[in-house]
This record gives C-alpha cells, sequence and structure tokens, in this order.
C-alpha cells in the first residue's frame, strides 16, 4: 500500500486542512510534545530535506542508522506510539505556536512546488541519497503520526 503523495496538491491540501484544525491548546494523546513543540520538530525534519544545514554524523552513527533505523523511517509501515526521537529532533523549549505552525505550512508548501524531481537522490545527511518515494513516506509518514498524535 503507497502512502498519499505529499508532492500533490490534493494530498497538501488536506495536510493542510488537518495542520489549521490544531492549536496550541490542543492536548496530545501521547508523547511528551506540545502542540508548538511537535510543529518545531516536524520543522527539523524539513530542514533536513530541504536546507540541508544539519551536520551529518560520523560514519559509524551513520552506518548503524542506515543499516537498522533508515528501513523503518522510510518505508510504509506506520511509527509506532512513543517511538524513540533522533536526539536533534527533541524540543526542549517552548518555541511560538504560530510561528512553527506558519514555518510548517511554508516547508509543506516548497515539497509541492518542488514536486517529486527536486528530491529524487537528494541526499539526507544521516541516511544518505533517498528517492522521492522515500522523501515521500519519511515526509507524509512522520506528519500524519504527529498529527494522529493530536487527534487530528
Amino acid at each position: 500500500m503507497a502512502l498519499p503523495n505529499i508532492y500533490s496538491d490534493l494530498v497538501q491540501e488536506k495536510l493542510f486542512e488537518r495542520v489549521n484544525i490544531l492549536t496550541e491548546y490542543t492536548k496530545p494523546q501521547w508523547g511528551k510534545m506540545n502542540a508548538s513543540q511537535m510543529l518545531a520538530h516536524l520543522n527539523v525534519m524539513f530542514e533536513l530535506g530541504l536546507e540541508q544545514k544539519n551536520k551529518r554524523p560520523n560514519f559509524f552513527i551513520r552506518f548503524m542508522l542506515q543499516s537498522f533505523v533508515k528501513s523503518k523511517i522510510i518505508s510504509e509501515v506506520p511509527y509506532k506510539k512513543n517511538s524513540m526521537t533522533a536526539p536533534e529532533m527533541i524540543i526542549k523549549h517552548q518555541p511560538d505556536f504560530e510561528t512553527e505552525k506558519n514555518r510548517m505550512l511554508e516547508y509543506m508548501m516548497l515539497v509541492g512546488n518542488n514536486g517529486s524531481s527536486f528530491f529524487e537522490q537528494r541526499e539526507h545527511p544521516t541516511f544518505g541519497k533517498l528517492s522521492a518515494t522515500e522523501w515521500n513516506n519519511l515526509f507524509y509518514k512522520h506528519i500524519d503520526h504527529h498529527l494522529k498524535q493530536f487527534n487530528i
């Protein structure tokens, strides 16, 4: 079963609708993050794919993550509740909800506007070159997981 295509206008529209339901007061059904932290957390994912400003882990860490984690991240299988989070994606501060929400919506538009060809064989700092489908799975599955966390 293929995941919805995050590069398509229809899927983008549905994700925008879901994100716009979220408020800073929406409570999670599991996990430790509040809505602002969750949006900031997802924005780190977009930064990895669009800005590529994050440092690459050393060879050993990259090898271990590519060998044991990559397939779980980019597959079509949904994430489990309370899955482990990469240290660089843990948001400890209290970000501004509206700022993070607007950043996320802008990043989602960039993904859609850039399209799948932009992501084909685009480098991920940890997982190496990914196909457009793998990027799609990473983006869509992660967004969907956290929106479901907030019952959206």
